[in-house]
């Protein structure tokens, strides 16, 4: 496998994995009865992007880690996915 390859599929992960992550731990201005005047009451108070970053990352290693093991070591080939269409040859 390239390392284009798994750089591609680390940034698709990365990306999936973030939108996975954000939600987590969000408590609205409105919940915290906090409400900053302008703002919107649904607006978060502490978002924590950097921790949700990070996590994102050490998330992203570990999943792409799995993809690449099981497509280099023969477990999964691309022959044993089911396809909805014949690939042309």
């Amino acid at each position: 496998m390239s390392v284009g390859a798994v750089v591609a599929i680390y940034f698709i992960v990365w990306w999936v994995s973030l939108f996975a992550v954000l939600p987590w731990g969000v408590r609205s201005q409105a919940e915290s009865a906090d409400v900053t005047p302008g703002t919107d009451p649904g607006a978060p108070v502490r978002p924590g992007l950097l921790q949700k970053a990070l996590v994102t990352t050490v998330l992203a290693v570990v999943i792409t880690a799995g993809i690449v093991y099981l497509m280099t070591s023969g477990i999964i080939a691309l022959e044993d996915i089911p396809l909805p269409f014949k690939p042309a040859e």
